[in-house]
């Protein structure tokens, strides 16, 4: 049976990472990382942790969702649907009276019309051009 909460140790978020083929990243930059989260959601199989997203910020305007990953034997199985349903929820909920949100999130190249569902907007698009990032010190 798959849990969620909304903790995951350091070695656990690195072995995500790797199952989803992902860069790695130093034990102590990637605890500094996690520490820096204004918000996450983890899914578990028992002890084992199959997913995760959490959010970046300043927690009242400016939202990212990142590492939003599952491990690939848990693909297919709707824990990325339910994590992205629980963050959207949690940051919809975070808005008061006029104030006003962006939510970002980059997505993988062909999963754009998974994050549509949740109302997120692929860009470019009529008002909003591309979205832009730089690598520092990948090797």
């Amino acid at each position: 049976m798959i849990t969620y909460k909304n903790e995951i140790a350091v070695d656990d978020y690195l072995q995500l990472r790797d199952a989803v083929g992902w860069r790695n990243l130093p034990r102590e930059q990637a605890r500094k990382a996690l520490a820096g989260s204004v918000y996450m959601l983890v899914a578990y199989d028992n002890e084992k942790v199959v997913g995760m997203a959490r959010v970046v910020g300043d927690g009242v305007y400016m939202s990212l969702i990142v590492d939003v990953m599952v491990h690939p034997e848990y693909q297919k199985m709707k824990i990325g649907s339910y994590i992205m349903n629980n963050i959207m929820n949690t940051l919809e909920s975070s808005v008061k009276g006029d104030d006003i949100m962006m939510i970002n999130l980059m997505s993988v190249p062909g999963k754009e019309t998974f994050y549509e569902q949740f109302g997120l907007a692929a860009r470019p698009n009529k008002t909003m051009g591309p979205g832009m990032c730089r690598w520092i010190n990948v090797k």
